[in-house]
């Protein structure tokens, strides 16, 4: 027994792992490059290489290079695993819709850091983002008594109709049960 076949298909996992960890930190170029050589080594035919082919089709899309998304995406339609034949064209859905035009307010920019000093004066610190202190509280003004020999104190009779309806459905329900 040949240990070879086994060698790339370890070698093959390893790359398709390597390849996860750099598209899930946003490194799509490297993604790509180590999809790429794990599927080479895996074998396209296999369940291993309908994964690796799956993510090599969204790091594709992630790194803007969409047309070979979607070719591989329409090779994967054909792939001999049903789940990857399922996944790929739910992807290849997705990636053929169109674009929705989206209004610039929408947006909430994200500023390009990469191009700043890490000696630099600025400030990036919680700190600097503090919320304001409050106000403090003004004691209310005191408000004089009301003369209760000016209000209307007669009685309208509404509370006296709340508890005769009260006593009637708590009746009824008695009776009824």
């Amino acid at each position: 027994m040949t240990s070879q076949p086994l060698d790339k298909i370890t070698q093959a996992e390893a790359l398709f792992a390597a390849g996860q960890l750099a598209f899930e930190r946003g490194n799509y170029k490297d993604a790509v490059l180590a999809f790429e050589e794990g599927n080479r080594l895996a074998g396209g035919a296999t369940l291993l290489g309908g994964s690796i082919q799956l993510w090599l089709m969204n790091a594709y899309s992630a790194a803007n290079r969409l047309p070979d998304a979607i070719a591989l995406g329409e090779k994967l339609t054909k792939h001999p695993d049903l789940d990857v034949r399922k996944q790929s064209k739910r992807i290849l859905e997705i990636l053929q819709a169109p674009q929705l035009s989206r209004r610039s307010d929408w947006l909430t920019p994200i500023p390009d850091l990469s191009e700043l000093d890490e000696n630099t004066d600025t400030d990036f610190t919680l700190r600097q983002y503090d919320p304001p202190a409050k106000p403090k509280r003004v004691a209310p003004l005191e408000s004089t008594p009301e003369d209760l020999s000016q209000m209307n104190t007669s009685d309208n009779g509404f509370l006296w109709a709340a508890i005769a309806v009260i006593l009637l459905t708590l009746g009824s329900l008695w009776w009824l049960a």
